[in-house]
């Protein structure tokens, strides 16, 4: 019995052990797996590093490219675009006007009531509708027909339902697309951004095409004002402040504009203009220079857009994105390692995941990330363990941090070219003695990426204080502008009246 019971304890022992080989092999394994994401993750952060000298290497770039872009067409990658905006309102405008605004992601109607005074503007009948995803690659008549629908709708509305035949109304039409402007009320699309694509509209006349619509459908109102998004929230910047001079919008894409002297735009010259200024179009979304920090996940993104080695600032900055950038490094380190789960389709999906969810993931305050997990289930990735939660959180940090900072490097660019950087600007010819008095600076900033995403505007708005300084940047304030783009072209056309 003896013998038995020795040869007893020796299985369980040559057991025990076999089990513990597996578990700890199990372990090491495991280990290595999580190795593997750790070091795509400091990859990424490395591959996204800002900073502050990298980015004032940015904003250097910046005022360079926009002072080339200044001298000549085609002088750089900014087109820096003529907008004939010489005239901001000044509050003493009075009457009714509309606005139509065709952005992104969403075509937006509103009315303006004046009454003479700054205190008194009335916003009245917002709407906000989901553009038909159809509509993007339809036809330009298909398009405005239902563009001008929606206005006969809107109209329709007012009052006692009538449609008040009879009343000439003006519109101011916003449209967030790189346009070559002839007049403040006409100019021809240049190209399609934002997903859209509808060839046989490029070199066409925007404001002619929809005015064509309108009449179609026997509207009697009036194409006053074709402009920018950026433009419209600028007006409403200046029209509340006058000191500003320079808005951007972080929405589904991101483009900035400010005031420039008229004889600084050196490719126009002969441009006369009463106030001696004009609103500049910079269509920044295309910006590019070898300091502005891409990694694998920008080049790859970038080949496999629609608009490949195009926008290539935009793709590091804006809403429609940031969220595919995210989900390019999960991906990744789902393919690396098993710690997501079996693999999920889903994740293969170009812009399956928005940037709302990353930033609802980003944000995410509870105490196991139920957040995180509720849209990483959304896209085929479920029980996933807190720390795994904790890596996506951080991911979206990186990709976020880094677009935020640049967008913050992008601003100091346009200041530092208008001599509003504390350093005189690029050939601002002032005497040292006006360099030092630092004037007041208003930026006006709108878009649904700014608006919502908390962290994107803290990161965008301490990296601008970084590149800035203390003594410049308290000269230099940020003023959200809700429905700025809107509000702002129809105070354009109610300037143009009195």
């Amino acid at each position: 019995m003896g013998k038995v019971a020795v040869a007893f304890a020796a299985a369980a022992v040559v057991a025990a052990c076999s089990v513990a080989g597996v578990m700890v092999r199990r372990r090491v394994k495991s280990r290595r797996k999580w190795r593997s994401v750790v070091e795509i993750l400091k990859e990424l952060e490395e591959g996204c590093d800002t900073p502050v000298g990298r980015l004032r290497q940015v904003v250097d770039a910046m005022a360079v490219e926009m002072h080339a872009g200044l001298a000549s067409e085609g002088g750089s990658k900014l087109k820096m675009l003529l907008t004939f905006v010489h005239h901001l309102p000044q509050g003493t405008e009075k009457g009714t006007y509309y606005a139509l605004h065709l952005g992104g992601t969403y075509f937006r109607i509103l009315r303006v009531l004046l009454g003479g005074e700054r205190s008194y503007l009335d916003v009245q009948d917002v709407e906000r509708h989901p553009i038909p995803s159809h509509l993007m690659n339809s036809t330009s008549e298909v398009l405005f027909n239902f563009l001008a629908f929606s206005l006969e709708r809107f109209i329709e509305k007012e009052g006692d339902g009538s449609s008040s035949q009879g009343v000439k109304r003006e519109l101011a039409f916003t449209f967030s697309f790189p346009v070559k402007h002839s007049s403040i009320s006409s100019g021809v699309l240049i190209k399609w951004t934002k997903g859209f694509e509808i060839s046989e509209m490029v070199g066409k006349d925007i404001a002619e095409c929809l005015q064509v619509a309108l009449n179609r459908r026997g509207l009697d109102m009036h194409v006053a004002v074709l402009v920018n998004d950026t433009v419209g929230a600028l007006s409403l910047g200046y029209y509340h402040d006058p000191d500003t001079v320079v808005a951007v919008v972080f929405g589904t894409g991101s483009n900035a504009c400010y005031l420039e002297r008229t004889d600084a735009i050196i490719k126009s010259q002969g441009l006369l203009t009463t106030s001696g200024s004009m609103v500049v179009n910079m269509e920044w979304g295309n910006f590019w220079s070898s300091h502005l920090p891409r990694t694998s996940y920008d080049i790859d993104l970038d080949a496999e857009s629609s608009n490949p080695n195009d926008m290539g600032f935009e793709k590091m900055i804006s809403g429609m994105y940031l969220g595919d950038i995210v989900r390019r490094v999960i991906l990744r380190m789902s393919q690396e390692s098993d710690i997501f789960g079996p693999s999920s389709s889903l994740l293969s999906e170009p812009y399956v995941l928005r940037t709302n969810s990353v930033s609802a993931m980003h944000e995410d305050d509870t105490p196991e990330l139920q957040e995180v997990a509720r849209i990483l289930k959304d896209l085929g990735v479920a029980e996933v363990p807190l720390k795994v939660r904790k890596l996506v959180v951080k991911v979206c940090d990186v990709v976020t941090r880094r677009a935020g900072r640049l967008a913050a490097a992008g601003i100091a660019g346009i200041l530092k070219k208008i001599g509003r950087d504390g350093g005189g600007g690029i050939t601002s010819g002032r005497s040292r003695s006006e360099i030092q008095m630092q004037k007041r600076t208003v930026v006006a900033v709108e878009g649904g990426l700014y608006m919502n995403y908390t962290m994107f505007r803290e990161y965008m708005e301490e990296a601008l204080v970084e590149i800035l300084g203390e003594d410049v940047s308290q000269y230099v304030v940020v003023k959200a502008m809700e429905d700025g783009s809107s509000i702002g072209s129809a105070l354009l056309v109610a300037s143009l009246q009195s």
